[in-house]
């Protein structure tokens, strides 16, 4: 399997300081729009929006849906009729802010290298600019979509979370099919790269010249460009479930599934929900179908009683045998039960972002595993999470 990079991209593949180039952008922006907003209400407006994107939690909108939403109701126009001037912006007025930018020849270098070692590749940039501007500043950095073959660009047009969040990174990694190949993050800044990448169970690479003054992030590193290269052959041996995610990165995986089933929503077509790749095989209908019951009658179940008990029994349950049984393909609406997944495991992820950190600790006695807690009950729902958006990749047509 090939390991996975994924790689910031201002500050670390291009030289773009956000001090300079965000004033610069805006400014540019409010008077290529001033005919059709003032300035100081389309910045004021864009800026809440951007701010509402950064903390989306809702797996069921994208953030250009979360921007929109704020946006455009807020200075009174329409997305139609803006849509074609911020289309020219970006076709004719964006191009002029490459020259507060400068490429990075190190960047480039390491991006040569990762190909010619078979890694792949995702520009891991917050995704809360359209593809299309961050297409242009990966030609500014020398690095052009049309030359390097990205396996992924994340913008703001697909993704449903943002950096700092955990869950942009389980995210990505969902985006990919979430096999077992190892991943490094590789960026500049502790914040947005370093601290929620490691959350998310992946190590990190922190571009500086300085070592973290408190804070230390493990398996991690630090340094120069230079210093990259040696970190990234330890990382080739590291299985990319073998580090555990903390308790907001766990939260963060079980939310993004839902985000990644809402993009299965928008993009396979519903009369192939239910085909199958072979008869042995589960479509995507049989499958969120297990995940939406498996949450009903196990996870939430189980969550509750070991929260209202002193270390309980927790029997086992053969929930493999359901969608035969249960005649899923027959007895379903794939959007029904896409929405009853959607409400039980939001149901979930209510009861555990309530917790305290030693709640996550109380004991249960499972018919299985044996002695174990919620944090590991948890960590094995967000493996049976990883299994079947691995299942998903392989039963969506392509």
């Amino acid at each position: 399997m090939s390991p996975i990079l994924l790689i910031d991209l201002d500050d670390t593949l291009l030289e773009n300081s956000i001090e300079t180039f965000l004033p610069a952008y805006l400014k540019a922006l409010s008077k290529h729009l001033s005919n059709h907003l003032q300035p100081e209400v389309m910045i004021r407006e864009l800026l809440r929006a951007t701010d509402q994107m950064l903390g989306n939690q809702n797996p069921q909108k994208t953030l250009e849906e979360v921007f929109d939403e704020t946006f455009y109701p807020a200075v009174k126009v329409s997305k139609e009729e803006l849509k074609p001037v911020i289309e020219s912006f970006y076709r004719r007025v964006f191009p002029t802010l490459k020259s507060l930018t400068r490429p990075k020849p190190e960047a480039k270098a390491l991006i040569e290298h990762a190909l010619k070692k078979g890694w792949k590749i995702v520009v891991a940039t917050n995704p809360i600019f359209p593809l299309t501007a961050i297409e242009q500043r990966l030609e500014w950095a020398g690095l052009s979509p049309k030359e390097v073959p990205f396996d992924l660009i994340t913008s703001y047009e697909t993704f449903h979370f943002a950096k700092p969040n955990p869950a942009y990174y389980a995210e990505v990694l969902a985006h990919l099919g979430w096999k077992d190949e190892p991943v490094v993050m590789v960026g500049n800044s502790m914040s947005d790269d370093i601290r929620p990448a490691v959350q998310t169970g992946i190590p990190a690479f922190w571009l500086s010249d300085t070592p973290p003054k408190s804070e230390t992030y493990s398996p991690s590193g630090w340094g120069t460009f230079s210093e990259v290269y040696p970190f990234l052959e330890q990382i080739e041996y590291i299985h990319s479930t073998s580090i555990i995610p903390s308790l907001n990165g766990l939260i963060g995986i079980l939310r993004v599934t839902l985000a990644f089933l809402d993009s299965q929503r928008r993009t396979v077509p519903l009369e192939d929900w239910n085909q199958k790749p072979s008869a042995e095989e589960w479509c995507l209908t049989e499958i969120i179908c297990h995940l939406r019951d498996s949450d009903r009658e196990v996870n939430l179940p189980r969550f509750r009683k070991i929260l209202e008990e002193e270390n309980p029994f927790l029997p086992a349950v053969n929930a493999d045998e359901w969608s035969s049984v249960r005649q899923y393909c027959n007895n379903e609406e794939p959007l029904e039960a896409l929405q009853g997944f959607i409400q039980a495991r939001l149901e979930i992820l209510s009861i555990l972002e309530s917790l305290s950190p030693e709640a996550w600790k109380r004991p249960a006695r499972h018919a299985i595993f044996g002695p174990t807690t919620l944090q590991e009950l948890v960590i094995f729902m967000c493996a049976h999470d990883r299994d079947h958006i691995q299942q998903v990749h392989k039963t969506i047509p392509k």
